[in-house]
């Protein structure tokens, strides 16, 4: 059992792997006995999986926890390398298209729709696990199963983004309360900037947190595609976003155009900004933290769900995480035997216990986990699989939808208008256009 970090970027750490024990199993959830599973891994199988890395050290720690638990039970040595959300999509890609590579690679949202024909068909093993816990949320059998039959991957969950705020600067911005609907939201980031405390979202081609972007057009109404895959991103609803998104805009705190994953993470522990959408990897890097200064902003980080648009419901967005067996590999009931034990309670529950509240469930049973209320500010992330639209909102999900979300034309849309290089018409037009080459009739 080997790991592999990319050297090249820099994570925050959080987490313990102390987390990873007792407390993994309390609230276990209930556990259907007839679900039945047989496979017998080939002789002699090796495995390499590659994953993205971690934004949470607890996460990697259980991870490979439970790996060194398989290999010592099967015989079967694993290697696991890891790299950055952006760098493994094209990886993946070139793996499927040249076929070799790493046996099961962990990507996220709809990849593996660009290469479903590439993929091994794990059917058999989503309906195991979806027997025996309680079902699939339906997000999860939308990036997965759009056919309604065949699954593609396993889904492994999703880095909920919630509204991640200081308490104490937005109290001060006049708000006791971390706002409920989209004007008062505005409200707040305009207040925050007047009080010299702006907020600030990312904007550039940020493989999770440029999802806030997706949740401002469908709060507005508009989406990529109709429920026909007919694309209508160009609608007086998306203008309205556009023209919200300029505002919004006009209170960030300078340089978000540029962000990526981790630099709100990390402006957001340096007080350059008081509110941003995350995971809840900022909290856990606080508390974990050794800087004193850091550490002191613990009590006062909060976590809240988006507003709500005029559509008057909510329209999450999350980085959805899913698990692709490659057709090429030698090893393919290796590979189900793998990811099968990771999805077993004694496993999995460990595993999200050590991410402390990073990754929602995909499964319905691990609602009742113990992570999830043994700190209340964990509590708004438990649902985030649950409650998520599929990326190709309201259509089918395939290649179209998966092509589109990897050439960021929602976020690319949003941080057009928003920076006034283009007016919110042009820029929905520009979509339009980008987006209907890939939903071609």
């Amino acid at each position: 059992m080997t790991t592999r970090d990319n050297p090249r970027r820099t994570l925050l750490k959080a987490g313990t792997g102390a987390a990873i024990g007792a407390g993994a199993l309390m609230g276990a959830p209930a556990v259907h006995a007839q679900a039945t599973w047989n496979n017998v891994p080939e002789k002699g199988a090796k495995l390499r999986v590659l994953r993205w890395s971690r934004f949470v050290q607890g996460d990697i720690d259980a991870y490979m926890a439970n790996v060194k638990k398989f290999t010592e039970k099967t015989g079967i040595e694993v290697r696991v390398d890891n790299e950055g959300w952006e760098d493994v999509r094209p990886k993946a890609a070139v793996a499927a298209n040249v076929g070799s590579g790493p046996d099961i690679i962990l990507s996220t949202n709809d990849d593996a729709n660009l290469y479903p024909d590439k993929l091994v068909d794990v059917t058999d093993l989503c309906e195991y696990l979806g027997k025996k816990y309680g079902g699939w949320y339906e997000g999860c059998e939308a990036y997965l199963r759009p056919d309604g039959k065949k699954w593609v991957g396993v889904p492994l969950g999703t880095a909920g983004a919630m509204m991640v705020y200081r308490d104490s600067l937005v109290k001060a911005a006049g708000f006791d309360t971390f706002p409920k609907d989209t004007d008062g939201f505005l409200r707040m980031f305009k207040a925050l900037k007047d009080k010299g405390t702006p907020g600030g979202m990312a904007l550039g081609n940020a493989t999770g947190d440029s999802g806030w972007t997706s949740w401002l057009v469908w709060a507005h109404g508009g989406q990529m595609v109709d429920k026909n895959n007919k694309v209508i991103i160009d609608s007086p609803e998306t203008i309205k976003a556009l023209e919200y998104a300029k505002e919004l805009y006009g209170t960030f705190v300078p340089g978000t155009l540029s962000w990526l994953d981790p630099n709100n993470n990390k402006a957001f522990l340096d007080g350059q900004i008081s509110v941003t959408n995350n995971g809840i990897s900022v909290y856990y890097a606080a508390k974990n933290s050794n800087d004193p200064k850091i550490k002191e902003l613990v009590p006062d980080i909060q976590h809240s769900q988006f507003p709500v648009g005029p559509v008057g419901r909510p329209t999450e967005f999350h980085l959805f995480f899913n698990q692709m067996v490659m057709k090429y590999t030698k090893y393919p009931k290796a590979a189900k035997e793998f990811l099968r034990f990771m999805m077993e309670q004694e496993q999995f529950e460990a595993w999200l216990t050590g991410a402390g509240g990073y990754i929602s469930q995909p499964l319905r049973a691990y609602e009742k986990t113990a992570i999830w209320t043994v700190d209340p500010k964990h509590t708004p992330y438990r649902d985030a699989t649950k409650n998520m639209r599929p990326s190709g909102f309201a259509g089918k999900l395939g290649y179209a939808s998966a092509g589109v979300l990897a050439d960021f034309i929602m976020a690319n849309m949003v941080a057009e208008a928003a920076s006034g290089s283009k007016t919110p018409k042009e820029a929905a037009e520009r979509a339009q256009k980008r987006a209907e080459r890939y939903y071609k009739v």
